[in-house]
């Protein structure tokens, strides 16, 4: 099984992207592919590429072949400058601060309730029998 670096076409009818996969050479431009190695997306300006080098690199020391057009995104990848990313400064833990408060107004004592008198209680009725 001899195996290629290459790309295979996705996106839609005159919205084309693609993907670079290490791929038999023997299946089809959009068949079975071994393992998805970045993308190339023509439409985008400036950097319109990603590619997985080390995974590229660990194909390469087994042998495969690479196609012409991923080749020369290899040499655009090498020729970038690498882009370190920002350091992520962590926030200070947030301070609790203490809510204001409304004045709690004091509570009037509650006026006495006046008893109610127990409702009177009325005979049973016998059962009709």
């Amino acid at each position: 099984m001899a195996v290629k670096i290459r790309m295979t076409r996705t996106g839609a009818k005159n919205d084309v992207c693609y993907r670079v996969v290490a791929a038999d050479s023997e299946s089809p431009r959009d068949g079975r592919f071994l393992e998805i190695l970045g993308w190339y997306d023509p439409k985008l300006e400036g950097v319109n590429f990603n590619l997985k080098m080390d995974r590229i690199e660990h194909w390469i020391e087994k042998g495969v072949q690479v196609s012409d057009t991923v080749r020369s995104l290899i040499r655009k990848a090498d020729s970038l400058p690498e882009v370190k990313p920002a350091p992520v400064e962590e926030p200070a833990a947030p301070v609790a601060e203490e809510e204001p408060t409304a004045p709690v107004a004091e509570e009037e004592p509650a006026a006495p309730v006046a008893e109610e008198e127990p409702a009177a209680v009325l005979p049973e009725a016998e059962p009709a029998g």
